[in-house]
């Protein structure tokens, strides 16, 4: 991506997604205190809206510098915007909007309660993610994708399930479409691609060299490159002509990343596959009954299974 169109998702990307999210986002590239900075401000918008940089800095415990520092990090060009968007976050609370509820599972927490805070984490998750997702770069990753020759699919860990997922999708509306989870296999596969092809990354933190490596190749070779990431400005969108966004719940001792992300990011392969098979449903639909009709005897008992009491 050029710094010009790093510049635009920024600013996308500070107007679509939910403080709160922003910051779960962002928090492995912050520093402590910056980061110390940023999640009173999400914990306390209409308390921090009130305070001068010299007071949220003497609040936070750290500098004048570092506040301002975590308002451009958060997308803001000073401090001066940031409390003019936590004054409206502020307002928009309390106008009586459900506050996000971010909770962490305990080892005592007995099922009920495991099952509740798990459902709070995941509708909450998939919120952040619809509302953070860039809509112009969703559609123009559809089209790459409901267009191209052939498509690799790269993904390592919970990742390369998810990147399983949308293979399968997209192979049973008659898309020729390849999940690698070998990082071998994957470089040596880009490397046959060319314009007309695409490829799609998936990388919760867009830092995961078994990705980054054959998108780069990819990109290099022509095709039109896809990033599905939950870091805005990480490496891996270095080589992504369309970066999707993910969010996720914040991680616990019980609740590691790859949970939460893979439920955004099932989400956002959701779409792609919907818009897709709409795009192409002249020859989607066929391709997709003639699926469904292959499988249908594979979902009845056979004669054996039927003569069991």
């Amino acid at each position: 991506m050029s710094e010009v169109m790093k510049e635009s998702f920024a600013e996308a990307f500070t107007a679509r997604t939910p403080l709160h999210a922003r910051v779960r986002a962002l928090a492995p590239s912050m520093t402590r205190s910056v980061l110390a900075v940023a999640e009173a401000v999400a914990a306390d918008p209409a308390g921090c809206a009130r305070l001068t940089v010299t007071a949220l800095a003497e609040h936070t415990g750290t500098s004048e510098a570092t506040v301002v520092r975590a308002a451009r990090l958060l997308g803001y060009p000073g401090y001066r915007d940031l409390r003019l968007a936590l004054a409206a976050l502020a307002a928009q609370q309390e106008s009586g909007a459900a506050p996000a509820v971010t909770v962490d599972i305990t080892v005592d927490d007995p099922l009920p309660d495991v099952v509740a805070k798990l459902a709070r984490e995941e509708a909450q998750t998939l919120a952040d993610t619809a509302a953070g997702l860039d809509l112009a770069a969703l559609a123009a990753a559809v089209t790459a994708l409901a267009t191209a020759r052939r498509i690799d699919i790269y993904g390592v860990g919970a990742s390369a399930l998810v990147g399983q997922d949308l293979a399968q999708k997209l192979q049973r509306i008659g898309l020729l479409a390849l999940a690698h989870a070998d990082p071998h296999l994957a470089v040596t596969n880009a490397v046959q691609l060319r314009p007309g092809d695409a490829a799609v990354a998936i990388t919760h933190s867009g830092a995961t060299g078994d990705v980054i490596d054959p998108l780069r190749t990819a990109f290099e070779r022509g095709a039109t490159t896809i990033a599905l990431t939950g870091r805005p400005q990480s490496p891996v969108t270095r080589h992504a002509d369309h970066v999707l966004t993910t969010s996720a719940a914040r991680e616990s001792r019980l609740r590691p990343a790859a949970m939460s992300s893979r439920t955004s990011q099932l989400l956002v392969v959701d779409c792609l596959f919907v818009a897709v098979a709409q795009q192409t449903y002249e020859t989607a639909a066929p391709a997709l009954a003639a699926s469904y009709e292959a499988l249908a005897p594979r979902h009845r008992p056979t004669s054996r299974q039927e003569q069991r009491p």
